[in-house]
């Protein structure tokens, strides 16, 4: 089913030859792919996209593809059918459903999926009539209705997805000819539909650039035979040899693209690789292209067709990657803005633009960032999206099975000022950023200049605050950054939003007035966005640590270290709890001394909170406060408690219970009295490995213990020859240290033993007290 009142992509394609000798700049022809190497970048990320152009005033949806059990795919422009198994969730960006019917949902052109995988669908090329006369395209073949889906739900990895292309390529053939980016964290992909059964995929280098403007003759080398960088159909060589097309380098490598690609593409095409080669700093140079009389580039010679080229400068940035796809040729003789017949990069079609920046060497989950821009780039803003994270999509992007159309007016080919200047029933991202374009478009000479500069502003913000923001989702843990990814795209969504029907009210407040004497200029060119400071929490990178004081000692101060990511200043809060349930506040500076003048263990926190109110909490650090060691009568066993250990130990030397209290034990007052002579003694071993001791009357124990490896501590103490007070012996069959507990109290015996501990029966006796 066609789209409503408008002819399908397929169709408008195979106009091309038609439109080439038309005087108007429209062309059939119109999307434009750009790719920036890493080597060539200044932040050393990989930048690659692409721009769709249709109509004017024509409606993308921006969402999320749920993942599927399995699914099968059909095709409102081809006979493809084809059915698979579980597919992933990734992004789209999707036409509405009613602009095309209702057997499957419309075609979307780019996305990351939840593994990583980008893939940017498509840009319309050519095939010359020879090669079409013995591989035409194909009813059920695969076409760009279908390829974002096919490889964003299908494939793990940028390899996989270029290899499914081609293992579907080989089942079902081509519906039309396309270009298609694949990527993932480590590489990017160019796949190439030539002709009805045959294609490529070329691994691109990092040290290239590229600009392709709908040109299936753009040459390139690669090694057919090297797998590692180039795969292809089995057919590729023989079907362009039987065509007559052949044809090779002076090294006798095969030139692809000049065996299967048209021999011009037409004016508009050529037009666009003038201004994008200009915008790149490698301009053509005089003698390889021509211009028509009215100022178009009506050929480029073969040998400056290119695919891949150094461009001017190594240190290109995000900022220039975005406009490039806004180029009209300004500062050359290709400047759309002075030459109305010249149809530009950046024209009054474009519905859609989206870069993918990739950086080398993170997790698949965060590395590629998707910048979308909805509507004509030349005056919209992209914005970021964790896309392989993105679950949910605020409400200002709409449904592409609901969204009204009405807002696009009579006819989305027709760029209707008038009904820029209403209001929509339903106001969406898409439909702020049309008005703007429409708007502005159409009053170029009054609110062009002060709407760019605006956007300027607002998109190098977005551009700025958002590398603050990926800063601190990369501090993250991965069980973290989905949540943070969904929340950062709903705040820089609704800011922006709200930013932009504000400057849409003040353009048709401008224009309603009729006054363009003073040009067009924001109020707003000095505000300020709040998107990282609303999303980027404080860092804590030194939590406040546990500790074990003697009642009335002197305290260390709790203490926490952060780090302030948007440098505006923290704030903190530090709370205090005896149950952990129920918290009071104590101090406010990044550091608190607790007191000790109470017996028990007491509770602390600390909340970190940012100039824009975002906040987040330390772990809780416990401050023990024992009742003070009191030196007791000779004999007295004193009892410590390891709370990090779960070991107990026993001491009759006041001096080392004093000591190890000072190391973080805690007092437990007194065990039991020992003789202070007998002749039973008690031994104390020592395991070097786990950190625990062990007490024994039994010589022959202590001596197998030292051959395994304990420490021999000599004596510890005596039992009572007369059996005065039995210390029960427990055992812990499932604790590495600590496993033996030595006690007086039957009550504690028992509750142990049914907490799973081991009687073993009497370890010594203590002195009877009376």
């Amino acid at each position: 089913m066609h789209r409503s009142n408008l002819l399908k992509r397929f169709a408008v394609a195979s106009m091309a030859a038609a439109s080439i000798a038309m005087a108007t700049p429209v062309q059939a022809l119109a999307c434009t792919q750009v790719y920036i190497g890493p080597k060539l970048t200044a932040s050393g990320d990989v930048l690659y996209g692409r721009a769709e152009d249709y109509a004017s005033r024509h409606v993308k949806i921006f969402g999320v593809q749920e993942a599927t059990d399995g699914k099968t795919y059909t095709s409102e422009e081809s006979a493809f059918n084809r059915t698979v198994g579980k597919t992933y969730r990734y992004t789209f960006v999707r036409d509405a459903q009613a602009d095309w019917g209702e057997l499957a949902p419309p075609y979307a052109e780019a996305g990351i999926n939840e593994k990583g995988v980008t893939c940017s669908a498509t840009l319309t090329t050519d095939f010359n009539s020879k090669v079409e006369a013995v591989d035409p395209k194909t009813k059920e073949g695969l076409g760009e209705y279908n390829i974002a889906d096919v490889v964003l739900g299908e494939a793990a990895t940028a390899r996989e997805g270029v290899e499914i292309l081609g293992d579907v390529m080989d089942k079902y053939g081509a519906q039309d000819c396309n270009q298609i980016w694949v990527g993932d964290a480590n590489e990017v992909w160019n796949f190439q539909q030539l002709s009805g059964h045959q294609w490529i995929a070329i691994k691109i280098s990092d040290d290239v650039a590229s600009i392709n403007p709908n040109m299936g003759n753009l040459q390139f080398k690669v090694d057919l035979a090297d797998k590692s960088v180039c795969l292809h159909s089995e057919g590729l060589e023989e079907t362009a040899k039987k065509a007559g097309t052949y044809v090779t380098f002076a090294d006798g490598g095969m030139d692809v693209a000049s065996s299967y690609g048209e021999t011009e593409s037409g004016a508009g095409q050529n037009t666009r690789y003038a201004q994008g080669r200009s915008y790149f700093g490698n301009p053509l140079t005089d003698g390889t292209f021509e211009v028509d009389t009215s100022g178009r580039v009506s050929g480029v010679s073969p040998e400056a067709r290119l695919l891949f080229f150094t461009p001017g400068r190594s240190d290109y940035s995000l900022y220039d990657a975005q406009r490039s796809l806004a180029a009209r040729g300004e500062g050359t003789q290709f400047n759309a803005n002075e030459n109305s017949k010249l149809y530009a990069i950046g024209n009054n079609r474009t519905i859609e633009s989206h870069i993918f920046q990739t950086r080398r060497g993170m997790s698949p989950d965060i590395a590629t960032i998707q910048w979308e821009a909805l509507s004509r780039t030349e005056f919209s803003v992209y914005l970021p999206s964790y896309s392989a994270l993105l679950i949910e999509i605020p409400g200002i992007y709409d449904n592409f099975e609901t969204i009204n159309l009405s807002h696009v007016g009579k006819k989305e080919s027709i760029d209707s000022v008038e009904t820029a200047l209403t209001d929509a029933d339903d106001d969406t991202m898409d439909y702020v950023m049309m008005d703007i374009n429409t708007l502005t478009y159409n009053n170029r000479k009054a609110c062009a200049a002060g709407v760019a500069d605006y956007l300027k502003v607002v998109q190098t913000q977005i551009n700025d605050q958002h590398g603050i923001v990926d800063e601190y989702m990369r501090s993250l843990p991965e069980g973290e950054r989905s949540s943070l990814a969904n929340e950062a795209f709903v705040v820089v969504s609704t800011e922006v939003f709200e930013k932009m029907q504000a400057l849409r009210t003040e353009l048709r407040d401008y224009i309603n007035a009729g006054d363009f004497s003073v040009p067009f200029k924001s109020s707003d060119l000095d505000g300020t966005l709040a998107y990282a400071s609303r999303v980027v929490r404080p860092i804590i990178t030194g939590q406040p640590v546990s500790a074990s004081y003697v009642q009335g000692s002197g305290a260390a101060a709790l203490s926490v270290e952060t780090q302030d990511l948007l440098g505006a200043g923290l704030d903190y809060q530090w709370m205090k709890s005896s149950d952990g349930s129920s918290w009071s506040k104590c101090g406010s500076s990044d550091t608190y001394v607790p007191q000790t003048s109470t017996v028990g263990e007491t509770k602390y926190k600390v909340v970190v909170t940012n100039a824009d109110g975002v906040s987040i909490e330390s772990d809780v650090a416990t401050v023990t406060v024992s009742e003070p060691v009191v030196e007791e009568p000779t004999g007295t066993m004193y009892r410590l408690y390891n709370p990090n250990s779960g070991e107990h130990f026993y001491t009759m030397s006041f001096d080392e219970c004093v000591q190890v209290v000072s190391a973080g034990w805690r007092y437990e007052g007194r065990g039991w009295t020992a003789p202070v002579k007998s002749g039973t003694p008690v031994y104390r071993v020592y395991n070097p490995n786990a950190g625990d001791h062990h007490y024994t009357m039994s010589a022959e124990e202590r001596d197998g213990l030292v051959r395994l490896g304990w420490n021999d501590e000599g004596i510890g103490w005596y039992s009572d020859d007369a059996q005065g007070e039995p210390l029960l012996r427990l055992y812990n069959p499932n604790a590495t240290s600590g496993s033996h507990h030595y006690t007086t109290s039957q009550g504690e015996h028992d509750a142990l033993v049914k907490l799973g501990w081991r009687d073993e029966g009497i370890g010594w006796y203590g002195v009877k007290a009376g």
